[in-house]
């Protein structure tokens, strides 16, 4: 199980980030920096977390199945790729990419593999997400932060392709 998500994870990474996914810096801090002051705190990532959990549960039954996981991620995709200067090809490549790579997020955070994510795998995801862009541990993620964060994972992209 560690290996298959071992892999997963250097699957993810080597598909590379042609479009800034939701847990990368300043995708990141867009996403959550709700008071715009170019930061996110912990308090307001948390928040943030709780209004797309309840957003994403699109029939209220306090879980997100995998169908409700693609479809809000689906949305926020179209307006990235509606932003994107690339061509019609490129980001309907694109498109299928980041689909299959959110399938794949549903698969492995669904910790008990039971078809749906609850509120604690969901916080889960979230709680590692904001440690791995908080360079400093300072609790609060900044440009700074991001950008420390940002070379780390061009570092690990590197030597994983040499």
């Amino acid at each position: 199980m560690k290996f298959q998500l071992a892999l997963t994870a250097a699957f993810l990474t080597l598909a590379g980030t042609a479009m800034a996914a939701p847990h990368e810096g300043s995708a990141f801090i867009h996403d959550y920096d709700a008071d715009h002051d170019g930061q996110v705190s912990r308090a307001e990532f948390d928040t943030g977390r709780v209004a797309r959990f309840k957003a994403t549960d699109a029939n209220g039954d306090g879980w997100v199945s995998e169908d409700e996981y693609v479809q809000e991620y689906s949305g926020r995709l179209e307006q990235q790729l509606a932003a994107s200067d690339r061509n019609e090809e490129k980001k309907a490549e694109e498109r299928q990419r980041q689909i299959r790579q959110t399938h794949v997020r549903f698969g492995v955070l669904d910790k008990d593999k039971d078809g749906k994510m609850s509120q604690a795998e969901y916080d889960l995801s979230g709680a590692r997400a904001f440690a791995g862009q908080d360079n400093d541990r300072d609790g609060i993620v900044t440009a700074t932060d991001a950008a420390a964060t940002a070379a780390r994972q061009l570092a690990a992209r590197e030597k994983v392709a040499q």
